[in-house]
């Protein structure tokens, strides 16, 4: 494998996390220029995290076959042309339309840690995984912030496009660095039945699931829930999603290396307590920029440290499927999102943004309890075939 690999893989997906959760960044610049409410313009996410979720892997088994330069690049100009269709939207339905689009593209993330776990050895696919997905931890720390920013001066088109130019600019990475004659490991509905009849494959699928829906029932407003807690200037607001951001990038990383000294479970449990507990804590710190930044900073820790353990134990399941697995996973992920989005707009006229936190602590707690009372899973894996060469 590369070594640049790795690094390449890590900023495409410093691309396609930018332009996923940007909107919640801008999310009122946007609601007011489409002139809809708040809980309307949520659901932006809600769209490109269902077509994700829902559309994305028929694009994965659809280029099963294809070598995955071609693929990924694929993935990449769907998401540029997506993100286009956004930043020239002026009504709702064709900024939903833009995100469907995006959603599709982002089936680049589950190719990646495809290749990624049939080409490196068990002892190191977690801190591996953990590499590749930084760059969605790192969106946090540029994307979002300057999404805040760009949008705050030049209106909130600006950052799209600048995502645009990005993800045509990946594609050129990918073209230069993903080997051409790799191809695909199979990837097919072939035994799709069987896997989802498996309560361990079940269990920890609905660990990804719950834990998404608690996130995003929140995150998917963090900028409201941000300005009730403690109203700030533009700059400040920059400054605290940065912050989160990079709790994000150390959550990423720490989560890689605790899975392979201390195994899933142990890292998964310590991380969905302190998920949950942070949740709670949030809505306590209304008046305090300080304290609410100490609580974002130790739940963006958790929330992305849960990634890598939650993939490796996936691929332990059944190595041969690895890649439709974490497919299934980003699914969850996405549907997860989605119904975060949808959850916290119900919740909104009745706790407000500032207690929107407490909808999710009881889903972080459903996940803990999904963990230790589901099926064992283990934790070393064998190494699967190479990929074949075309």
């Amino acid at each position: 494998m590369s070594r640049f690999l790795l690094p390449a893989l890590s900023l495409v997906n410093l691309c396609v996390g930018t332009g996923a959760f940007i909107i919640t960044s801008i999310l009122p610049d946007v609601a007011r220029a489409l002139s809809v409410s708040l809980p309307a313009a949520g659901q932006a996410m809600s769209a490109y995290a269902l077509s994700t979720a829902l559309l994305a892997p028929l694009l994965l088994v659809a280029t099963g076959r294809w070598p995955r330069r071609h693929a990924m690049v694929f993935a990449m100009l769907l998401f540029a042309l997506g993100n286009a269709v956004c930043a020239l939207a002026t009504s709702l339905p064709v900024l939903l339309a833009g995100r469907v689009l995006m959603g599709i593209g982002a089936v680049f993330t589950p190719l990646a840690a495809g290749l990624i776990v049939a080409s490196v050895p068990p002892a190191q696919r977690g801190k591996a995984l953990a590499l590749v997905f930084l760059g969605i931890s790192l969106s946090y720390v540029i994307g979002l912030p300057l999404g805040s920013w760009l949008a705050t001066h030049q209106g909130w088109h600006a950052p799209i496009w600048v995502v645009v130019v990005a993800s045509l600019l990946s594609c050129l990475l990918l073209w230069a660095v993903v080997p051409k004659d790799v191809q695909a490991a199979g990837i097919s509905t072939q035994g799709l039945g069987s896997l989802l009849a498996r309560a361990d494959v079940l269990s920890v699928l609905g660990i990804t699931l719950l834990y998404f829906i608690a996130i995003f029932a929140v995150f998917s407003y963090v900028v409201p829930v941000l300005q009730g807690l403690v109203p700030m200037s533009a700059e400040r607001l920059s400054l605290t999603l940065l912050l989160f951001g990079l709790s994000g990038v150390a959550g990423t990383l720490i989560g890689g290396v605790a899975n392979d000294r201390f195994g899933a479970l142990k890292s998964l449990s310590v991380l969905l307590v302190l998920l949950g507990s942070m949740m709670l804590a949030l809505p306590l710190t209304q008046g305090n920029w300080i304290f609410m930044v100490g609580v974002m900073l130790l739940w963006g820790t958790a929330g992305f440290g849960m990634m890598a353990p939650q993939q490796t134990r996936l691929a332990a399941l059944s190595p041969a499927h690895a890649p439709l697995l974490l497919s299934l996973n980003t699914s969850m992920l996405y549907l997860g999102t989605a119904l975060g989005a949808v959850l916290g707009g119900v919740f909104v006229p009745s706790l407000g943004f500032t207690h929107l936190a407490w909808v999710g602590a009881p889903l972080a707690g459903l996940a803990l309890l999904l963990l230790w009372l589901g099926p064992r899973v283990p934790r070393v894996l064998p190494k699967p075939p190479p990929l074949p060469a075309g």
